[in-house]
């Protein structure tokens, strides 16, 4: 099952008793703010969690699956997300030690 962003809302509204309302407003700010500095081509560092970039895309070929015809993809941007060493051994339930901060 995937997490969602009412699964989000929600867990902040009991981790942090802030009312429901505001739960929502300040995931929906954090995502917003996520959204414009990736919209203008910045990269977003989240210390211990990991790192998301905006790479550009070259134009190439490729091919439809189904009727084997070739086209031209378009060139275009992408976001890429790298996670830290700190949840990259939290991911594969390695230990972790204090002096970790990545």
């Amino acid at each position: 099952m995937a997490l969602t962003k009412e699964n989000i809302i929600n867990q902040v509204y009991e981790d942090t008793q802030l009312p429901k309302s505001r739960s929502r407003d300040v995931v929906e700010t954090l995502l917003e703010i996520i959204k414009d500095t990736l919209g203008q081509g910045e990269d977003i560092l989240i210390s211990g969690f990991g790192k998301f970039m905006v790479k550009a895309k070259r134009a190439r070929r490729g091919r439809n699956p189904q009727t084997r015809a070739d086209l031209q993809l378009r060139a275009r941007k992408v976001v890429v997300f790298k996670t830290s060493g700190v949840l990259r051994k939290r991911i594969n339930g390695e230990e972790i030690t204090g002096d970790e901060t990545d």
